[in-house]
């Protein structure tokens, strides 16, 4: 659950500057967002929520 909070907040951190500094437009961040409500309720919500996991698995793992 930390996980998933933490990605929120990183990802509306990304998107806040990219509206902001970047070019982005509001519509654009808009059609994004609706993406992301329409990808969690697909079939395929299962298979890219664990390729999440996996990949916060193996940036976890780096040791420096």
């Amino acid at each position: 659950m930390a996980l998933s909070i933490s990605a929120v907040v990183l990802l509306a951190i990304v998107v806040f500057l990219l509206v902001r500094n970047g070019g982005l437009k509001g519509g654009h961040a808009a059609a994004c967002i609706l993406l992301g409500f329409y990808l969690a309720s697909s079939s395929i919500a299962p298979t890219i929520s664990h390729l999440t996991v996996s990949l916060a698995n193996v940036i976890g793992g780096i040791k420096f």
